[in-house]
This record gives structure tokens, sequence and C-alpha cells, in this order.
């Protein structure tokens, strides 16, 4: 797109006359006006750069103009790139400050560039060059990624996207942990090597990532962090070599020798060959999970080899303690014991620990475990299924301060088995589309008609039957499922708001999403997609999410200015279960709400307690004093819905309204409502 006659007039008058090269490109980065000076310097005429994305510029400078560009487009502040090298249309350089900025030229948006441009001399050309050799040299022989300073992905070379099977396009933009697998442990690594590089060091090490499709392999990284003369960070490099074979060699040498090399315990390769054999041979023992608490905090006191030592010390205790069972080595502070003792004899670790503390080098070290136990058959009856309930267990007694060994309630066990089989099911689900959506209609107090419907996700599965939303949600969450799901119930008001809208029904459709969906950077894209692809107006999709996601939000710029972005084009965002939550409140001034939703737990009991009224009128008053729509969960009986409606509530639902309904049922409640 062109700038029209009257517009290219109205630049050409005012831009031209600012001294230094300038350009205006459209939306989409293609070159729509160039100034005199810009032809001066750079040697392309306007009509060879029209319509082009920005030739001068290298794939490094490119890729963090795409990484920014929706924040420059959103007219925020003007972004400052320094310093930046350029090419001239004979492949001369120029060294240059680049500042990008919006401008609304007769209601059309632009992004003007402006370059404070000198000719570098001779010396620093040269230095240029050998220093794009060198940079050519690198992307030959490693994989190459540019990040900056907030860790989002400004490009990668082409072995990079070759080995991550990642798209030029979707990689830019992504977040540096969105490369490793979705697990504790990784996510740790990743925070490693961010600490260290943003603390200005150069991080090398060993790391295990993701590719795209789920493929896990092993890298040797070097991260190295770039800045100015005046040491300021400018982005950072990481340089990457495939070592998966070499690995994997490793790894099979390791299962071949079965031994713990530093403790000479038996290794987690052989360990779980261990528990199967009893498992086969019907053989009743204890699975018990040892950790060293706060073990990163203890090893930045320690060196090496002293780590070395405590692992050695700590293993004699365990063999003297445990004489009679099987010890292993399950990670770098973790130990298994396979075991036929008691709970009572298991759990009195911690007090034989503390009467045989640890000594090196003449000075008592400072440590204490955590356990968990899980019995075999009692409580699970697979090696994974007594490692999950064992990690559990031991995540449990963490966050509860640590110092124990317990284990879990057998109602506990019930519930992790059932969750281990939903895990189970849902990746299956997904995978056959067997979810389905109801809809819960919200009545109009006013009116009395059903203006907008809440969408509401359900799965039937043949094996465990109904597993209601309560139950999926925090399962789908944990296994990072949640995004998957919440894609499928976008897609599926999208489709529904606008099938309904071509009826001319206009009714809104709000479906819950979770904190995990806006962390993804792209959200705002995928929603613009869909509403897209169906041509669903954006003023009929409602938006839902709990006061946890708004604490979580209120503390990350980027899921604000998704938030504000999407509400700026329509969306609507609803505030559920509002009163259940957190006492902060400032999320209601950082985040773009419009429909609060008072929790049915309190409507529930609002005809028994004259308190609980004045908490709801106080509620209610309080949501519309900040402009925004209240809308009562719950409501089951008619003498609710008429108080409700006396203390001026906007909206209600509940089954004195309808229960969950199809589509379908949905048009035939409107139409009951109309005669």
């Amino acid at each position: 797109m062109y700038l029209q006659a009257k517009e290219l007039d109205l630049s050409e008058a005012v831009l031209n006359h600012i001294p230094y090269p300038t350009f205006l490109t459209d939306q989409d980065g293609l070159i729509v006006w160039w100034s005199h000076e810009a032809e001066k310097h750079f040697g392309y005429t306007s009509e060879e750069v029209k319509g082009a994305r920005l030739p001068f510029f290298n794939d490094y400078t490119l890729g963090h103009l795409s990484a920014k560009w929706e924040k420059i487009m959103a007219k925020e502040e003007a972004i400052r790139i320094n310093p930046v090298t350029l090419y001239t249309k004979d492949q001369q350089l120029l060294k240059t400050t680049l500042i990008v900025k919006s401008l609304s030229i007769n209601n059309a948006t632009y992004a003007l560039f402006q370059l404070d441009s000198n000719r570098i001399n001779d010396t620093d050309q040269t230095s240029s060059f050998e220093l794009d050799l060198l940079k050519k040299a690198l992307s030959q022989s490693f994989m190459v990624l540019y990040l900056d300073k907030e860790g989002l992905i400004m490009h990668a070379n082409d072995l990079f996207l070759k080995k991550s099977n990642w798209t030029p396009k979707r990689i830019i933009g992504k977040s540096f942990w969105q490369l490793f697998p979705n697990t504790p442990e990784h996510i740790a690594v990743a925070d490693e090597v961010m600490n260290c590089i943003q603390r200005g060091n150069t991080y090398q090490g060993t790391v295990e990532k993701m590719t795209k499709d789920g493929t896990n392999y092993w890298v040797e990284l070097l991260a190295i962090p770039i800045t100015d003369i005046e040491n300021n960070t400018l982005y950072y490099l990481l340089l990457e070599e495939e070592v998966t074979e070499k690995k994997l060699l490793q790894s099979r040498l390791e299962e071949i020798a079965y031994v713990d090399a530093e403790t000479g315990l038996m290794s987690r390769h052989r360990l779980e060959e261990v528990v199967n054999e009893h498992i086969e041979e019907r053989k009743n023992f204890s699975f018990v999970f040892i950790s060293i608490n706060h073990f990163y905090t203890l090893k930045e006191i320690l060196d090496v080899e002293t780590e070395s030592l405590l692992m050695v010390e700590l293993t004699k205790r365990l063999k003297i303690y445990f004489e009679d069972s099987i010890i292993a080595r399950a990670g770098r502070d973790d130990f298994a014991i396979i075991t036929p003792l008691s709970d009572w004899y298991i759990e009195g670790f911690i007090h034989f620990l503390k009467q045989n503390p640890i000594y090196l080098e003449n000075k008592a070290i400072p440590i204490t475990v955590s356990g968990a136990i899980t019995k075999y058959p009692e409580d699970q009856q697979t090696y994974l299924h007594l490692l999950k309930a064992t990690n559990t267990t031991l995540q449990k007694v963490k966050l509860e301060g640590g110092g124990i060994i317990s284990s879990l309630s057998q109602s506990d066990h019930h519930k992790l088995t059932r969750t281990l089989q939903i895990e189970k099911r849902l990746i299956e689900a997904l995978n056959h589309n067997d979810f389905h959506v109801m809809y819960l209609p919200q009545r109009n107090v006013a009116t009395g008609k059903v203006t907008s419907v809440e969408a509401l996700v359900r799965w039937k599965d043949e094996v465990l039957g109904v597993i209601h939303p309560d139950e999926l949600i925090p399962i789908a969450e944990e296994t990072g499922l949640i995004n998957d799901i919440g894609t499928f119930m976008l897609e599926k008001a999208c489709q529904q708001a606008a099938i309904w809208q071509q009826k001319g029904l206009g009714i809104k459709v709000s479906y819950n999403s979770s904190i995990r969906e806006f962390r993804d950077k792209n959200m705002v894209k995928t929603v613009r997609s869909v509403l897209k692809k169906y041509n669903c107006p954006s003023d009929l999709i409602q938006i839902e999410f709990t006061e946890k996601f708004a604490l979580e939000a209120e503390a990350e710029k980027k899921i604000i200015q998704q938030m504000q972005t999407l509400h700026q084009e329509g969306i609507t965002f609803a505030l559920d279960d509002f009163g259940t939550g957190y006492a902060s409140l400032r999320y209601l001034q950082l985040l773009p709400i419009g429909k609060l939703k008072i929790d049915k737990s309190f409507v529930s009991s609002i005809m028994q307690q004259k308190k609980l009224q004045q908490l709801i009128q106080g509620l209610i008053h309080f949501g519309q004093s900040l402009d925004v729509i209240v809308v009562a969960e719950g409501v089951e009986t008619k003498d609710q819905f008429n108080l409700l409606s006396e203390m001026g509530c906007d909206a209600v639902q509940g089954y004195f309204i309808s229960e969950p309904i199809t589509a379908e049922e949905v048009e035939r409640l409107i139409m009951l409502n109309e005669v």
C-alpha cells in the first residue's frame, strides 16, 4: 500500500525538511515514502525502495524490529537502537542511530524511521568488514541466536532453524524459555543461563533443548552479553553446537555401567530395572526419595571438590542407616531407596542425620533433607506411578517447609491415580477432538433478555466417564495442555458468535482463559487470526479470568500490554469469581476489566444472611463505581433473582435462568423470552 497523492504531498512538505535520512513504512513494514536525504545516503531512489522490506538492514536489526513491531505500531514511546550498521546500495557500511515511532497520517498508521548517520572512516569500515566476515564464519559453523535484553529472540540463523524446525517468521519474538522442555528442571537451567548473562558474565555449558515439534536435543552452549563502549548491554549472542550423539553415547555408557561414579551407588538407569524386577516378583517394598534441601544455595558456598565430598559423606550415612536396602543416586541432589523397612524407621533418618552431622575441613555442613515414601502395592503399582507419587509427596513436603519424610494418604493416592489417567487420556482427547461445548446463559436484569452466554468445556471419556472442569482445568494447567484447550474454546466461541450474528441474534460469548495462554507472546495474533477466520466481530467475544490470574498478570508488563491491545480492539475482559481471591485490588487499576462476576458462594446464602446481603450490595456498588458490568453467578431461585434485581445487579446467571445448554437450546430460550 503506497501513500495516496494527498498524503504524499503532506509528507514531502513536512518530512523532507528533516536533515536526516527519513522514510515511512506501512503496518507490514513495506516502504511507502523515501526522503531526499535517505536517497543521498543509501543510493537507492524512491522508486527502487517503494514496496520493499528494508533491503539495507541486516538480519539482526530486522529481528530486533520484528520483536518490537507491535509496540511501535501501538503508538507507544519511540524505539531507539544504537548503534546499528546498515548497507548502502553499493554495499558500503553506514554506522547510525535508528529511531522508530508510529505516525498517523489521514487516519492511517505508519512507522517513521529517522537515521542519524555519518559515513564511517576507512579504519572503522575495515573493522566492521572483518567483524562481518567473523559473523559469517560463526553462522556457517554454529547455531546462532540473538536475544534482546528481555530474552526475546530477534534473529536465528539457518542452522538453528533447520535443527529446531522453527520458521524465520515464527521464531521472532519467542521467549528464550520456550526453547526448553517445560519442566521445572529445564526451566531452572534456562533461568541459570539468563541470570548469568544478565549479570554481564559469559555462560558455557551443555544444555538440553527442545524443537518446535517436541523433540529433545543437546547442545554445547556459549552465551555472551554484547555491550557498547560504555559497557551497556545491547543484546545477547548465543552460539550452539549440537552434541546429542555424544550425550546419548555418554548415557548409554552410564546405562552399561549402572554405577554412579561419584558415590559408587546404583545409577538411576539401573533403579528402574530393579523396581520393575521387584514388581514382577510381587515383593512388598517402600519406594523412598531423599532430597537435599536448598541444594543449589548450598552449592554456591562449596567448590566442586567439597561438593563431591559432601555427596560421599551423605552416601555413607544412607548406607549405615538403610543397611538392608537398595540405594540409588536418582539425581544431582536426590537419592532413591528400595526398602522393606517400616515408615516410622524410614522417618527416623531425619533424627539420625542430626545426630551424625557431616563435617568437611573440620566444619559442620548445614545440611537437611526432605523425603517421601510410597508403598508397593498398597499405594501405586507401576514404576512411573511410584515415581510420580513420590515426587508429588516431596513437593508437598517442601512447600510445607521441608525437613521431614512423609507419605500421601490413601485418598490422595486415589486422586493421583485418577490424575495420571486423566493426563494420559487428555492427550488422546485433544488429538481426537473429543471435547464439546455447552453454554450458560446470562440474563440482563433490566431488559429480561439473554444477551450473552458463557462457553463451558465438557468432556465425557469412554473410560473415565465425565471429567468436570474443576478437575480437568488444574490438570491441563499442570501439563501445559491448557493452551490447547484455550485455543479450542476460542475457536468455538468465535465460530458460534459469528453464527448467531448471521442469524441476527448478536449474542456475546465468553470463555475462560489461563495465565499460561497470555504468557505466549503471540496471544494477540492468535485471537486476531481466529476472529478473522470466522469473520467474528471482536465485541462479541469476552475473555474471563480469575483473581489468581489477575494477581500474576499485574506483575508482568507483557501480559498487561496484550490484554490492553485486545481491549482496544473490542474484546471484553471479565473478572470471574470476584470476592473469593486476594485482598489486593491493584489489578483493577492496571487490567482492562469490563465485567465483574460475583462468585456463587456469596449468592447461595444471600437469603439467609443480612451481612452477606450488605456485602453483595457493596460489591455491586463498587463494580458500578468503576463503570463495569456486575454479574451474579449461581442464581438458583426466584427470591435470589428478585433481591439481586432490587440491589441493582446488571445481569445474572445460574440454574434459575438456565443450566448449561446446547447452542440450539440457547436459540430456543431466546425465542421464548421474546414471545
